[in-house]
């Protein structure tokens, strides 16, 4: 194994290139994997091979190949690997970027695509069908809604509200905890019969905040309308929260770049990593998969090419899952 950059009790970061570090972990040493990979030509992270500066999005998908197959060889049999992916847009045979709408963290440069200008390249699809070709099992395509996504500028299309977060398995049978992220149920509501109340969030043990994060926790459901009795039926423990999850994105001032909200990352762990397990992300960046996995006591392992990022993860994010271990 590499030299860990730091190691706790609960918390392992590595320092290097994603395959490179990735190798020298042990097989089926983790038992979840959750990931948001560096979308494709998007970002300039400023690091030597770094992913989503690749000259075409063959070669991006290529790459996220290799990374995942090392992935798989890590999991468990029974794990869940939870991979979060945006979509991008060609600009043909334009190498630059608008220098006057450059946000930060944008590369001046921009591959040269083959496809002609403004076509949506699809790159999640194609990666999860890269994944499923190389033997990996796609078992959700889970939509993640923004009710609070940036603005864009566009004005001839309709503008981004939502990523894709797949769950990817090794095996057909696979450990997943549906009672852990089930929506709180109870009877009478006027209009629907799914509303919030104290006794739905006592009954899952979750923070009233967190379930308003996760999204239309409380929102009437039209298609529950009484038109069967199996159309109504209802779980005791509460309702599967479905593929589309309404999340808002969270700012994090002092990361450069987008993070993944936390809810969203506490959601993939509650559902497809057993308690005490070990969750990993070979995009450790800002830690928030890091922060989510100590909340709710499991292991973390982290990888970033990035010292400053993993310095950034210990002093904002992973911080407060050591508190929080520490007073739980």
């Amino acid at each position: 194994m590499s030299t860990p950059y730091y190691t706790d009790d609960t918390v392992t970061l590595h320092l290097g290139h994603d395959v490179d570090v990735l190798r020298t972990l042990p097989d089926g040493s983790v038992d979840c994997v959750v990931t948001s990979p560096p979308y494709y030509a998007l970002r300039d992270y400023g690091t030597d091979g770094q992913r989503g500066m690749e000259a075409t999005p063959a070669d991006y998908v290529a790459g996220m190949v290799e990374v995942f197959r090392e992935v798989r060889r890590v999991l468990t049999d029974d794990g869940t690997c939870w991979v979060n992916l945006g979509d991008s847009y060609s600009g043909g045979n334009r190498g630059t970027y608008d220098p006057d709408h450059l946000a930060p963290g944008v590369p001046k440069a921009r591959p040269v695509n083959p496809a002609p200008a403004k076509n949506l390249l699809g790159i999640p699809w194609r990666v999860a069908l890269a994944l499923q070709d190389d033997g990996w099992i796609l078992r959700n395509d889970i939509i993640w809604a923004k009710p609070n996504a940036l603005p864009e500028s566009v004005t001839d299309r309709l503008s981004t509200k939502h990523e894709h977060l797949f769950l990817l398995t090794k095996s057909p049978r696979y450990w997943f905890d549906l009672d852990a992220v089930r929506l709180p149920v109870t009877k009478g509501a006027a209009g629907s019969r799914f509303h919030t109340g104290k006794t739905g969030e006592h009954q899952l043990g979750r923070s009233s905040t967190l379930l308003r994060s996760w999204g239309g926790v409380g929102a009437p459901q039209p298609n529950m309308e009484a038109t069967g009795s199996r159309h109504t039926s209802e779980h005791e423990s509460g309702r599967n929260p479905g593929d589309v999850w309404t999340v808002p994105t969270q700012p994090f001032p002092g990361a450069h770049f987008a993070v993944m909200p936390l809810a969203l990352a506490e959601r993939c762990i509650l559902a497809g990593c057993k308690p005490g397990g070990t969750v990993l992300d070979p995009y450790s960046g800002s830690g928030t998969t890091g922060l989510a996995a100590t909340r709710q006591g499991r292991r973390y392992v982290g990888i970033d090419s990035s010292a400053d990022y993993h310095d950034l993860a210990l002093r904002a994010r992973l911080a407060q899952g050591a508190l929080i271990a520490e007073e739980g």
